[in-house]
Parts: C-alpha cells; structure tokens; sequence
C-alpha cells in the first residue's frame, strides 16, 4: 500500500546540507552528464542518406550498437539493431529471401496467395513485402499474439485465421497445414519452419555484416532459437571465419528454460514441433537455457541504462551475451560478444485500431 510522506518544513530546504545520499546521486548524475557531452561530441558526424527504389532495399544493413552500460571490463558486447528494418523486426530479411527464391525458380506466381504460420513478425515481414509485389498474403497465427502484430498485418491487407491460444505457434503450423491440404493448387505454403531461405537470408546478409564491422575482434556469436533461421544462418558464416591467431567465432544458442515460458518468439525445443531447419550440430557450439525471468529483466535494463525499447526474445539475447561476456570476465580473458536486438518494444503495446475513420 502506498502511503503518503509526513509533512516537512520546506523552511529547512535552504539551509539543510546535502545528504550522502543526494551527494552521490548527484555526483553520478554530474559524471554521467559530462560522458554524455563526450559522447555526444564525438559523434556529431552527418550521416549520409540512402536513395531507394524500393522499400525492399531498405532491408537488412542494419547498424550494431555497443551495449556500453551493460558489457562488464575486457568483453565488448555489441547488438545488431534488426528493429531497423523497414517492418520492424529481424524477420523481414527470411521473408524477402524466402519470396525471392521462390519467384525466382516458379513455386510462387501471381495467382497464388501466400500462406504460412507465424507467431507475429514474420507475418509483418510477409505482409510488407507482400503488399510491395503485389502478392496476396494470408497469416494463421495464434489468437493470443499482440495486438499490434495482428493490426499491422491486417493494415497491409492481410486475411488473418487464428489457431488456438492454447497450442501457440505449433498448432498454427497444424491448421495452416489443414487449410493448404484442402486447396494446394490455390496456396503457395513457404513453411518458414523447414524453410531452406530461412538461414540462407542471415547466412548471406546478417552474418556478413557483423563480420564487416567486428572484423577478427569478434569470438561469440549469440542468438535464440526461433524458427532457428538467425542462429544457423549467421552461425554457419561465423563457424567459416578464422581470425590471424586461428581462433573461431562460438556460437551459442539461447534457449528458453521452460516449456511454459514468456518469451514470445523462442523455443522450447523438447516440448514443441522442432523446425527442420534446427541442425545444431552444424554449427551451434552450445546451447544456452533462458528463463523468462532474466530475459524481461533484461529487457528492462536495456531501457533504462542504453535507451533501447527492445521486445523479449531480444532481451534474452542480450542476457545470454551478458552471462557469455560475464564468464570470460571471469576466467580472465577478454572477448567480443555479437548479438540481435530482434524488434522493438512499442510491438507489443496494444495500438489504436488503424481505421479508415475514427469517433472522439
């Protein structure tokens, strides 16, 4: 119960010495004002604007960040900023891929629809670039994702079919098959799951640019599992890099700890569908459990100390990284940790219905 303070003489405000308390609040504030001025400064540097034919070319080149507040001494944490892309998430790179390739060898042709399952982000990244080709697109995803997912999709003109709450993104994976079997020659069903374009998308694009600007620094790579795409994407370029003393680049998969869990787009492989594109042994060097207590507190914490709204699935990328960097620190080595910041935050709030008309 919150209770309201005793009244205080606000007479005694002028003369009244700091406490130790303020003081040090205050002297924190005074170093953390002047490393902004620093920082700020330093980076005072026009960035140069990008023309564009298309907003599919605004996908994938998306910048890396330092996660300075939060990396401890001697391991450089560093997060791939995938909310950039013009959908809003990491997915809208196997989404492109994936409609690329199968325009290009004739599975997909404009009197097809699209049809997949997904959990939320993937049908943004359908319905964007769906609606840039002119390519029908139809979602089954489970009735409990955001709001925001399901008006975002919808706004693309996107037709949506909701699977059971219950059964998450495994039972949409079982009506979609359903709906395809009844009709096939109407859908073409990409199964973002099994889906070789999937991993292809970050094997060409995410990988690379991480290695363009953490070069022969970086020794980990860190990322949860999905439909699995980022992870053995990205982990099979880095598994083919070798820096100058011969070291590799590790590659850890984070997991979440609990078939019950509340990080929205992972996977708790033993109790779900695992995706056919999950071939850890290719290039997972180990996998990392997650609770969904320390990837929300995560989450926090980026918002507070590096100003990044980030959703879940991001935030416990961010503490396996962490826990990652913490054990080099640890044995007294000194690293550089990749990661993906997958969407934003404001994903997951509950938006304004977008209406052609509104009542005030």
């Amino acid at each position: 119960m919150q209770c309201d303070p005793p009244p205080v003489d606000s007479s005694s405000f002028a003369s009244a010495a700091p406490t130790e308390t303020s003081q040090a609040t205050d002297a924190r504030s005074s170093r953390g004002l002047q490393s902004a001025r620093v920082q700020l400064a330093d980076q005072q540097v026009p960035r140069q604007a990008a023309a564009c034919a298309s907003v599919l070319d605004l996908i994938g080149g998306t910048p890396l960040v330092r996660l300075a507040h939060i990396e401890p001494p001697g391991v450089e944490i560093w997060a791939k900023c995938e909310f950039c892309n013009p959908g809003g998430s990491v997915k809208d790179r196997p989404a492109l891929q994936i409609i690329r390739d199968a325009l290009a060898d004739g599975r997909l042709t404009q009197d097809k629809t699209l049809i997949d399952a997904t959990s939320g982000n993937t049908g943004v990244a359908y319905s964007l670039v769906g609606a840039a080709l002119g390519i029908a697109v139809k979602l089954v995803m489970p009735a409990n994702v955001s709001a925001a997912r399901k008006q975002i999709t919808s706004a693309y003109g996107t037709q949506l079919v909701f699977s059971s709450e219950l059964e998450g993104s495994d039972g949409a994976i079982r009506l979609v098959r359903e709906i395809v079997a009844a009709d096939p020659s109407r859908y073409f069903y990409p199964d973002q799951y099994s889906n070789e374009s999937n991993p292809r998308a970050h094997y060409l694009g995410t990988g690379p640019e991480i290695l363009s600007v953490l070069g022969d620094r970086i020794t980990h790579f860190v990322a949860g599992i999905g439909t699995s795409g980022t992870v053995m994407g990205t982990g099979r370029r880095m598994r083919e890099h070798r820096r100058p003393d011969g070291g590799g680049v590790t590659v850890v998969a984070v997991e979440p700890d609990d078939a019950f869990h509340g990080l929205e787009g992972l996977k708790h492989m033993e109790s779900s569908m695992v995706p056919a594109i999950w071939r850890p042994n290719e290039c997972v060097d180990r996998i990392l459990p997650m609770s969904t207590d320390e990837g929300w507190e995560m989450t926090e914490r980026l918002k507070e100390v590096e100003g990044l709204f980030v959703g879940h699935s991001a935030g416990a990328n961010v503490a396996g990284a962490l826990r990652i960097a913490r054990e080099l620190t640890a044995s007294g080595q000194t690293g550089c940790v990749a990661t993906v910041l997958c969407d934003r935050g404001d994903r997951y709030f509950v938006p304004l219905k977008w209406e052609r008309r509104y009542e005030w």
